[in-house]
């Protein structure tokens, strides 16, 4: 192999899952980003405020409108406004929603078990500890 350098080497890989997550989500019409959105939405603990699931994604929330108009017409969110704050508007995930999402994490799991596949389940499990060490450090 090649000297390239960890880091580059980490971006390769993650460039070929992203490709190969991107390509399962094409079929469920969504593209990566609406993907991520569904997912914090899931993951959160009801819905949330524009501002808060523009932070969670880190971008800023006029970039989050495309992405929730386009969820929003598909009927996997729906906006309704903030009953705590009537000039914030509130992002609810639908049950069409979660259920995209949950078809989603599977096409996320897919792409990964086909890029890891090369690997051994002891590899698997080894490049899966170490990559939780590193991501358990704080930002």
């Amino acid at each position: 192999m090649e000297d390239v350098e960890l880091s580059e080497l980490l971006h390769r890989v993650s460039r070929r899952l992203r490709y190969g997550y991107k390509q399962r989500l094409e079929p469920l019409g969504l593209n990566p980003g609406q993907a991520r959105a569904l997912r914090a939405l899931a993951e959160a603990d009801g819905p949330l405020r524009m501002v808060r699931l523009a932070e969670q994604l880190r971008i800023v929330p006029r970039s989050l409108t495309p992405v929730v108009d386009a969820l929003e017409e598909d009927g996997l969110v729906r906006r309704q406004t903030d009953p705590s704050n009537r000039r914030s508007t509130l992002v609810v995930l639908t049950p069409e929603g979660l259920a995209t999402h949950e078809r989603s994490r599977e096409a996320r799991r897919l792409a990964g078990q086909e890029l890891f596949a090369v690997l051994s389940e002891e590899e698997r499990e080894q490049l899966t500890r170490l990559l939780g060490t590193v991501d358990a450090q704080p930002s």
